[in-house]
């Protein structure tokens, strides 16, 4: 008669794995998981139950090996079943040894997580959303004011306001950037170019036209979190547009250390002895005014999402002539090179 521990083995996948990597036992719980009957199963190597392209990457091998050098290692990742479909795995391997510590084989555990992953997704999405379109009309909101402040220099009202509204834009970008530091991050391929045009539509709704020059443009494409990469590119044209009242030029290109956006404004510029500190948090520059608003969060953000897709920030300055800010992170087939 079955017992309450054969029901709870039964919600795992308990599989055997020889020396080199082929299965060579199998419990019921694998076959109601992974969807093959032991004979089906028996004999193929492990790595049929992972996706093509994390095969070509070496994945399972990976895998063996860690285990076999630490004792066990523990992955979470989409697996494949017998008909194709995918499902999300947490899997633990562990090393089975001789007394003379020789590897015998492994023994591979496997709990379906896919209905909790989609339910973290839908509330992480839900999360993103929200923290989105709260930022969108935030960020609106203080240029709204910084118009209002033109026509009502000084007043003490609009500059509770735009202090307010600094506050308001600070914690929707440090809610944004809780929501989206996950470890998948919303990974998705498109280009720089994509990035940045949706980034000027987002500070300079109607103005990006008359603002804004593409001098160069080669549409590079990228791998990373679009929110986060979107939201560091805003940053910088904020900062442009707010310290000066010219054209604002982007250039998007390639070099060999990846994919670049490189904004140069023609503003006050930024103080040389403040270019080290500048992209600390809270630091504005001496030249900032405190009619200018902002809290010296924006590119300390940026060099946040910069640093996490492994690119780098450069910032250049000249008194009284503009500022130049580069981004840099690595092209999508780098990115997918460095992970193989």
């Amino acid at each position: 008669m079955p017992t309450d521990w054969d029901h709870q083995v039964d919600l795992f996948a308990i599989v055997k794995i020889d020396s080199g990597g082929f299965v060579r036992g199998w419990n019921l719980g694998a076959q109601l998981i992974k969807g093959y009957t032991e004979a089906e199963i028996v004999g193929s190597h492990f790595s049929r139950f992972y996706r093509e392209e994390d095969r070509r990457r070496g994945v399972p091998d990976r895998l063996l090996a860690s285990a076999q050098r630490d004792g066990h290692v523990e992955d979470t990742g989409w697996r494949v079943r017998q008909d194709g479909s995918e499902f999300w795995a947490r899997v633990t391997i562990s090393a089975i040894r001789s007394d003379q510590g020789q590897v015998l084989g492994f023994v591979k555990i496997v709990r379906d997580l896919t209905s909790e992953k989609r339910d973290a997704d839908q509330r992480a999405a839900l999360q993103r959303t929200f923290a989105h379109d709260l930022l969108s009309p935030a960020t609106a909101l203080r240029g709204y004011l910084d118009l209002i402040a033109e026509e009502l220099p000084g007043h003490r009202l609009v500059g509770l306001a735009g202090e307010a509204s600094d506050h308001l834009v600070a914690m929707a970008q440090a809610l944004l950037a809780e929501v989206t530091a996950t470890p998948d991050r919303g990974q998705r391929r498109t280009t720089l170019e994509r990035i940045t045009r949706e980034a000027v539509s987002l500070v300079l709704p109607g103005e990006g036209i008359t603002r804004v020059v593409f001098a160069h443009i080669d549409a590079v494409p990228v791998v990373g979190d679009v929110l986060g990469l979107r939201r560091a590119v805003a940053n910088v044209l904020e900062n442009a547009a707010k310290y000066s009242d010219d054209l604002i030029e982007i250039d998007l290109f390639e070099t060999d250390e990846g994919a670049v956006v490189r904004v140069r404004d023609h503003g006050r510029g930024i103080h040389p002895d403040d270019l080290s500190t500048i992209t600390a948090e809270g630091q504005r520059g001496r030249y900032a005014d405190n009619n200018d608003g902002g809290s010296g969060l924006g590119l300390a953000s940026v060099g946040q999402v910069v640093s996490a897709h492994g690119g780098a920030l450069r910032i250049a300055s000249e008194p009284g002539a503009g500022t130049t800010v580069t981004i840099t992170i690595p092209r999508a087939d780098d990115v997918i090179a460095e992970s193989a």
